[in-house]
């Protein structure tokens, strides 16, 4: 396990930023520590579109209380009609618990709001073959359970970050600085740009 989520880095949207995405049709993020590090550019490309966000991003934090932020929120502001999760990534240490927050997610969010969800890639470089080899397995999973999920709702998008990655051989090395965490700047643009594509989109 990670340790504690609770006590790590977190960039939470204030009060006046929330309802401003909520009154614009903006977006609502939750992410973990790749939202925590992503974020700002992230938020500065959307802006540039015209599109206001606001974010809900805890390193360390699994699926499960991102959820729970998103079902907050919900009740809290209302919500706008796109959501993107960028969680995951902590969940391979017990991927069977992702599927049912999908489907939470989509209970919470109805069917007139897309959600937009980035798969993951998991296989950390500072541990040993096994581990990393389990990553990408617990990895495949997740995205599988994601695969699924979408499958059964027409407003669950999803982001293939993982394919993008796996598309030529240079991008795992190039685009990830431990086997999980965006390369800055490069990694981080490319993943950015598959999420300003989808969202501009949806």
């Amino acid at each position: 396990m990670l340790g504690a989520w609770e006590r790590q880095a977190r960039a939470i949207s204030g009060v006046s930023q929330i309802r401003k995405a909520r009154e614009t049709d903006g977006v609502f993020m939750f992410g973990d520590s790749i939202g925590v590090q992503d974020g700002p550019s992230l938020a500065r490309q959307l802006s540039s579109h015209g599109i206001k966000v606001a974010v809900h991003n805890w390193a360390g934090r699994p699926v499960t209380p991102a959820v729970d932020a998103l079902d907050t929120w919900a009740q809290d502001y209302g919500l706008p009609h796109r959501i993107l999760m960028s969680v995951g990534s902590n969940d391979i240490f017990t991927p069977p618990a992702v599927a049912a927050q999908v489907e939470r997610t989509m209970q919470i969010v109805g069917e007139d709001r897309t959600v937009f969800w980035v798969n993951i890639q998991a296989a950390r470089t500072g541990h040993g073959p096994a581990v990393q080899v389990s990553d990408q397995r617990n990895s495949a999973w997740i995205n599988l359970q994601l695969a699924e999920a979408q499958r059964r709702h027409a407003n669950l998008r999803i982001i293939h970050w993982a394919e993008h990655l796996a598309a030529k051989p240079n991008r795992l090395a190039n685009y990830l600085r431990d086997g999980l965490h965006p390369s800055i700047p490069l990694g981080q643009n490319a993943r950015n740009a598959l999420i300003v594509d989808a969202l501009k989109s949806g």
